[in-house]
């Protein structure tokens, strides 16, 4: 598309926006003289839905008026509330509805899934991830070694941009596997860099990794219901993710996890376990041995937390609603929108480190301002917009599709200009 500069052509691309209902349907924070702030944080913590408030009342309603019952005669009963949810996540990260499943939080699930799929041997026993991955993530992976008594500096390979770069290239990712392969356990990267927003290319790891049978596993945070992952055509063995940034779903809410068709009947695989994987038919009967459930659900430890999970549901029959194909095409339109206006700012001290190829990117534009501190970052708070500061000089922003408009990202530009011409 030919972006104009002005706020003319934001309406117009608003009025002509397939998916402009959607933005009435969530809640803006408001500046002190009531105005709506500019909200482009979405990679941190995403909007709440209007309709979220009535998904919680209707479990506390229920919780009171059937106490126990409601595990059975709820308006969303208990007993099957996470799993009736798998179907709208899995069009989400493109995996089979049995691959998927709802619970714990991101980091329990990445420690429990390498439990499952990390399998150290003495000579087999190391593990690539990117270099600027989020700092859980390389905690959990380095305790992961310890746990197996693995010196990190020894087990850890990491996966770095090149000197003078901020992005990572697959050719050098493809280098490690090509030297290192025959000492690898497991591949376990982040589909959506945090700080640069750059997204990896998953098919090509998975394909590579897999040319040395190794093991490969991805950390979707900062990209499920940003990218499309195509989790199970890719052939990825595991994948975790929260969904409380751009799946909306509250903060600290619900993660998810995805284990690939070929792992989830496998009974005699590594996991730990609790009564909620245990067989349906059986679950009730106690005092048996563990009989795990031939689906991701036989991952479970135990039954969800009900509230949460409302959070969860409320946000993905919006995503159902509006379908993920479709908010993916307006994320590309969206942030290629907003690549344009800070091209077209033409200032030296002003570059963005994401790709610019859509193909390698979600909504996120990381922005980098020479010379800034973080008083940039406070003047345009002030000024309504609420966006994501990452030391030394990056501004992180991530227009969100569902609910963010061509005139929200119109209107940060002109802030910026503003603030960096005071």
């Amino acid at each position: 598309m030919k972006y104009l500069n002005t706020k003319v052509f934001a309406e117009q691309l608003d009025e002509a926006d397939p998916l402009r209902a959607y933005r009435s349907e969530f809640l803006f924070p408001k500046a002190k003289d009531g105005s709506t702030k500019v909200y482009l944080c979405g990679n941190s913590l995403g909007l709440q839905p209007k309709q979220t408030s009535a998904f919680i009342q209707q479990e506390l309603q229920d919780w009171a008026n059937l106490g126990v019952e409601g595990h059975s005669h709820a308006t969303h009963p208990w007993m099957t509330s996470n799993e009736d949810l798998a179907g709208s996540m899995a069009k989400i990260v493109g995996a089979l509805p049995q691959e998927v499943v709802i619970m714990n939080t991101l980091t329990v699930n990445l420690h429990l899934m390498m439990v499952s799929f990390y399998k150290p041997t003495p000579k087999r026993f190391k593990i690539v991830i990117e270099s600027d991955a989020f700092p859980s993530d390389i905690y959990a992976v380095k305790s992961q070694l310890k746990f197996h008594n693995i010196d990190p500096q020894e087990g850890l390979l990491l996966w770095k941009p090149r000197p003078g770069e901020h992005l990572c290239r697959t050719e050098d990712f493809e280098h490690i596997v090509k030297e290192h392969g025959n000492e690898i356990a497991l591949v376990m990267i982040g589909s959506t860099n945090y700080y640069s927003g750059q997204a990896y290319d998953l098919k090509r790891i998975t394909e590579v990794s897999k040319t040395k049978d190794i093991t490969v596993g991805f950390d979707l945070a900062h990209g499920a219901g940003n990218i499309q992952p195509n989790l199970h055509n890719i052939g990825a063995d595991f994948a975790v993710w929260c969904t409380y940034k751009y799946l909306n779903s509250g903060p600290g809410s619900l993660g998810g996890c995805f284990i690939h068709e070929k792992h989830i009947a496998d009974e005699h695989i590594n996991r730990f376990v609790g009564w909620w994987g245990h067989n349906k038919d059986s679950r009730f009967n106690m005092r048996v041995d563990f009989d795990p459930i031939p689906t991701a659900d036989g991952w479970q430890l135990s039954n969800p937390p009900i509230l949460s999970l409302a959070g969860t549901r409320s946000s993905l029959d919006l995503f159902d609603k509006a379908g993920f194909d479709n908010i993916r095409k307006k994320s590309v339109l969206l942030t290629g929108f907003l690549e344009f206006l800070i091209d077209d700012l033409d200032m030296e001290e002003i570059s963005i480190l994401t790709p610019r190829s859509p193909e390698e990117r979600g909504c996120q534009l990381s922005i980098q301002v020479k010379n800034a501190n973080k008083s940039l970052f406070h003047q345009l708070m002030d000024k309504g917009v609420v966006a994501d500061w990452r030391e030394p000089d990056v501004i992180r922003i991530a227009p969100a599709p569902l609910y963010n408009s061509y005139t929200d990202v119109f209107t940060f530009v002109q802030i910026l200009k503003n603030c960096l011409y005071a």
